[in-house]
């Protein structure tokens, strides 16, 4: 089944440590193009991320954004040593019974013994583990996104193949009353100028009148298209180029069928193959 290439998933997680928070966005582009904005603290992760979108993703503009922040809600950022500060307060008293002007014990000075205040430190491992694992879940989820609105999209240009299979129908039942019409007209209009004629030359001439507004070929080829579309819908791969040459194909065999046409019957159904496949067209254009 097809995918877009149009999708959108944002998952957030909360730990002990702080917040992950990853989004990713798709759109429309020729090739793949991945787009990434980090936190410096899982800059590593980048060649990692980039090769899973290859892996998973065909096509598209791809932006990502895998952001983490720290938490802060209890209004500390350090770890205090208890034991270290209780063991310096000692010291200084002590020091402070042999001199003869001891002074205070300040609070500050304590808090800036080395190792009393100690800045928190996250387990970059444990970080990046939870990080690619919160990215894995959300591609998945844009995945899924996509495989939605693909499958939309399928039944959409499901839809327009049997409109033209239709058309294509239609105009191959008419083909030998036209032909029949045609003869007659021919014949009508060389009664009309009371001329001999030879059978033999008439008939030749028929012959050729046919063969220049013959559009079975185009026909055939035309059904040949629409089955192989649906056959392309139908793989688990990216199809969007595929689709859009078949959508070229079947112009091109629009285009010689209305250039072939002998009847407003048959211009008609032309022009209304042809706007069926210009909305394909569109439609494909959004197919990875």
């Amino acid at each position: 089944m097809p995918r877009s290439m149009t999708g959108f998933a944002r998952l957030e997680a909360q730990y002990p440590w702080g917040h992950l928070i990853c989004e990713i966005r798709t759109v429309n582009h020729r090739y793949l193009e991945p787009s990434m904005r980090m936190s410096e603290a899982l800059r590593s992760l980048e060649p990692v991320l980039r090769e899973t979108l290859r892996n998973q993703v065909g096509r598209g503009k791809v932006d990502v954004v895998l952001a983490f922040k720290p938490d802060e809600s209890s209004g500390l950022s350090t770890d205090f040593n208890y034991e270290l500060a209780r063991d310096v307060i000692k010291m200084v008293e002590q020091v402070n019974q042999l001199t003869a002007n001891p002074a205070p014990v300040n609070a500050i000075e304590i808090l800036r013994w080395p190792g009393v205040l100690k800045a928190r430190e996250i387990d970059q491992e444990e970080l990046e583990k939870e990080a690619l694992a919160l990215f894995g879940k959300t591609l998945q989820q844009l995945l899924d996104n996509r495989s939605r609105e693909g499958a939309e999209l399928a039944n959409l240009l499901e839809q327009r193949l049997q409109a033209i299979a239709e058309q294509v129908t239609d105009v191959r039942q008419r083909l030998p009353e036209l032909a029949a019409q045609q003869q007659e007209k021919l014949r009508s209009r060389l009664d009309a100028l009371q001329v001999d004629v030879d059978e033999e030359r008439l008939a030749q001439e028929l012959v050729y009148l046919a063969q220049k507004s013959d559009v079975a070929e185009e026909l055939d080829r035309l059904e040949a298209h629409i089955a192989e579309v649906r056959r392309t819908l139908k793989q688990n791969e990216p199809i969007g180029r595929r689709l859009d040459f078949l959508m070229q194909e079947l112009n091109r065999e629009a285009n010689t069928l209305s250039s072939k046409s002998t009847s407003s019957s048959n211009t008609q159904s032309a022009v209304d193959i042809k706007v069926l496949i210009e909305q394909m067209r569109e439609q494909v254009q959004n197919i990875e």
